[in-house]
């Protein structure tokens, strides 16, 4: 006797399966308005506070951060190719080769920039570098270019 056992398929059903119906609404929520093109209607204040600006750092200061990163071989020399114009980039190429600014231990840090300002459009730049238990100098000069961005045009350390 062998009895032959088929499976047979249920119609899949035609309306949404039951669901709960909640009668209670809550009551202390405001109804909700639309956006009107893209503002918002409600006089609710912003939730975080506007972030203040950040503010410029100068040119000097912002150079003097990048051939400390690159000397101290931190950042490798081609990061300053579009930073530098004439002779500025063969002086670093020749000086990251002596790695002058490479120290055991901690990072070499600014511990103090100052400037001259020969012409309109020029600064010459120098800055003391605390390199572990030693202070180096760092001297480089600084041209601002027709489009009115800062390149470096040398650089020298001692």
């Amino acid at each position: 006797m062998n009895k032959v056992m088929s499976r047979t398929t249920h119609p899949r059903p035609r309306h949404r399966p039951p669901t709960r119906h909640d009668t209670r609404r809550p009551t202390t929520a405001p109804p909700r308005k639309p956006l009107t093109r893209g503002v918002r209607t409600s006089p609710e204040p912003a939730r975080t506070a506007p972030a203040a600006p950040a503010p410029r750092q100068r040119p000097t200061d912002l150079f003097a951060d990048r051939l400390l990163a690159v000397l101290s071989g931190r950042r490798p020399v081609h990061w300053m190719l579009r930073h530098t114009a004439g002779r500025g980039y063969d002086d670093l190429v020749r000086l990251t080769e002596r790695s002058p600014l490479r120290t055991r231990g901690t990072h070499p840090v600014i511990h103090d920039i100052g400037y001259y300002v020969p012409r309109s459009g020029a600064l010459e730049v120098f800055a003391r570098i605390a390199a572990g238990p030693h202070l180096r100098a760092l001297a480089f000069r600084l041209e601002q270019s027709p489009d009115l961005r800062w390149r470096c045009t040398a650089v020298e350390t001692r």
